[in-house]
């Protein structure tokens, strides 16, 4: 007999979503519903002043208060919260599909990445802000000419394994975050597989803590290159 090919549901048993947010409640809205069957999922409520843990647990995620503010820390609450083999991270403003996490996850499942990691392509213009890009392509510039990393974008959309992750012991609790995580993971000799992932707008009523304002971005340069070695 013929075997009958994997669900979704078998491809992302195991696997913890986690969704760093603060005031994300419009987005969530329309984000937890369009999350593939199988996830499971954490929200890192990282001080919210809306609803928006209330809307993740209507919607059946697992909710996590993390107190200490960054983008960093919400992360790390969300790992150590997760109890996956493996665990993925996203942004939870809308600004990626979900669906996008499905192939990441077969490259590490696989065998054929230990971090799998998505690079942003705009679907339009304006969706990334030019303050934005700019800092983010120095940095990566940086790290691929200082140390060879293979990626070409901060992995903003992410999936490795839970254990393999809280031993690089990433220490940045800011948005320096992925840009440790990259240094360490190429350091430590992790197999980078790279996809392009679509990055549309953030869901309406939200805005961004980093490329919704010059002010922002340069905030978050001075975190990145704070991390860098």
């Amino acid at each position: 007999m013929t075997a009958e090919p994997p669900t979704v549901e078998d491809m992302t048993s195991g696997c913890v979503l986690v969704l760093p947010c603060r005031d994300e409640e419009a987005a969530l809205t329309g984000l937890l519903p369009r999350i593939p069957a199988g996830f499971s999922v954490v929200v890192v409520d990282n001080g919210s002043a809306d609803g928006t843990a209330d809307v993740a647990r209507d919607l059946g995620a697992t909710v996590v208060h993390e107190p200490v503010p960054g983008y960093g820390a919400a992360v790390h609450a969300g790992l150590v919260a997760a109890t996956g083999e493996y665990v993925a991270f996203m942004d939870g403003d809308g600004s990626f599909d979900p669906v996008d996490l499905l192939p990441l996850l077969d490259d590490v499942r696989a065998g054929r990445a230990d971090l799998a990691v998505g690079r942003r392509r705009p679907v339009r213009r304006g969706v990334w802000p030019w303050h934005a890009r700019l800092g983010n392509n120095l940095v990566v510039w940086w790290l691929r000419r200082r140390i060879g990393m293979a990626a070409h974008d901060i992995a903003p959309i992410r999936v490795c394994r839970r254990d393999a992750l809280l031993g690089l012991d990433v220490q940045d609790r800011r948005f320096g975050y992925p840009v440790e995580l990259l240094q360490k993971a190429t350091d430590a000799g992790w197999r980078v597989v790279e996809r392009d992932v679509a990055y549309h707008p953030r869901a309406a009523g939200t805005r961004s803590k980093v490329s919704g304002s010059v002010k922002g971005t340069a905030r978050a340069a001075h975190d990145f290159w704070g991390v860098l070695r």
